[in-house]
């Protein structure tokens, strides 16, 4: 019986320099303790935001997560000439239909204002939803004109429009939402159930905190040579490490999502691929500049269900005298892809591949050495939407 593809691993390795690439509510570098030794962690919300802006510029798709729609609806209605208290009135409607909300304070005398309605929850819909709003309140131009201002926190039966409407168009999505998946507990199925897992980046070896100590000249003071010292000072937490990135794409709950909708699964599933190996998390580019490429992709198709490996690094590696920590990391992989294809077997292991900028060889746990990012790719796809690899050289 042949198998069918269910699961898509996506397994990196990748170093990055003295960076902050992801900072708890002090400002500090996020750690882990994994076999008793202390890692260098970025979050998966961290990573997985990262890669959903590189996916929605692959893809020409965007999403809108946020708890200002009455603002964006204003914003659009204003576009239009409406004027601009009404546009306002308009946006507050709009978010009063949506479910519990709050009216935000705004300068003296502190009173609450019809364009700072805020929902309690987070609304993340396709970009497209503030225009299909905005076209809502237009064929409803004459009753909100008429209509009160929202000015009681919470009062869900104040607004005028209608909400089946409204809740149709919230409850809409695309490809970056049936990919990533959706929260939206305030309308009645609008929920969805991500595709993609994705898990914390953390360091293969153990990782110390660096503090920065830093100072900023005046111009002034350095110009006229007429005083001494800085005009400010501080510190801020940074590290750099190898790090172990891990995700897999369920394809059942992908296809699921996907059900009459005319996306490419292909197109879709390569682009995540892609932007997941190429996003790096922004905190701190400036200063830090952390834009650096995987040293290892490896990819792996399995029918059964999806393994991490990051248990290859529960005893952190240690780096060579001439290597570093990324060929350690690389060769602790290997060993244990290996050792889960010797326990599980490789029956429902469909298809396995690998590339990198410098590497040649590696061992036959890894697959196939493939040219490039978007031949190893464009194979792994392949095989996992028809069972067929599809010519690269095409």
């Amino acid at each position: 019986m042949k198998l069918r593809a269910r699961f898509v691993d996506i397994h990196i390795i990748q170093s990055v320099p003295f960076a902050n690439l992801n900072r708890d509510d002090t400002n500090s570098v996020k750690t882990v303790l994994y076999g008793n030794a202390l890692r260098t962690r970025v979050s998966s919300q961290c990573w997985k935001r990262a890669t959903r802006g590189e996916f929605e510029r692959l893809t020409g798709t965007s999403t809108l997560r946020t708890r200002r729609i009455a603002h964006a609806v204003t914003a659009e209605l204003a576009t239009r000439n409406w004027p601009q208290a009404i546009a306002e009135r308009a946006g507050a409607h709009v978010a009063a239909a949506v479910g519990k909300f709050e009216l935000e304070e705004a300068g003296e005398p502190r009173k609450p204002v019809p364009n700072r309605v805020v929902t309690n929850a987070m609304i993340y819909v396709p970009r497209i939803a503030v225009t299909e709003l905005a076209d809502l309140a237009d064929a409803h131009r004459g009753e909100l004109e008429r209509a009160k201002d929202i000015t009681k926190k919470g009062d869900t039966k104040a607004s005028i429009l209608p909400k089946p409407q409204i809740d149709t168009i919230l409850r809409s999505r695309n490809a970056v939402i049936n990919l990533f998946g959706r929260m939206l507990a305030e309308i009645d199925q609008a929920g969805v159930d991500g595709a993609v897992q994705v898990a914390h980046a953390m360091t293969t070896h153990a990782a110390d905190v660096d503090l920065d100590y830093f100072t900023a000249v005046d111009d002034v003071t350095s110009l006229w040579q007429d005083a001494t010292g800085s005009a400010h000072m501080g510190h801020a937490e940074f590290s750099a490490g190898t790090f172990y990135r891990y995700a897999t794409v369920d394809l059942d709950e992908l296809t699921a999502n996907l059900a009459g909708s005319d996306t490419d699964v292909q197109a879709l599933l390569a682009a995540f691929l892609t932007a997941f190996t190429l996003a790096v998390p922004q905190a701190k580019k400036n200063s830090t500049a952390p834009h650096t490429l995987p040293h290892l992709v490896h990819l792996a198709v399995r029918a059964d269900r999806p393994v991490s490996y990051a248990a290859a690094f529960e005893q952190p590696v240690r780096a060579g005298a001439h290597t570093g920590n990324a060929t350690p990391s690389i060769d602790a992989l290997a060993q244990y892809a290996e050792a889960t294809a010797s326990f599980l077997g490789t029956s429902h292991l469909l298809t396995r591949a690998w590339t990198s900028p410098e590497l040649k060889d590696l061992p036959e746990a890894l697959g196939e050495r493939t040219d490039g990012l978007e031949a190893l790719i464009t194979t792994a796809v392949a095989h996992a939407t028809t069972g067929q690899p599809q010519d690269t050289h095409a």
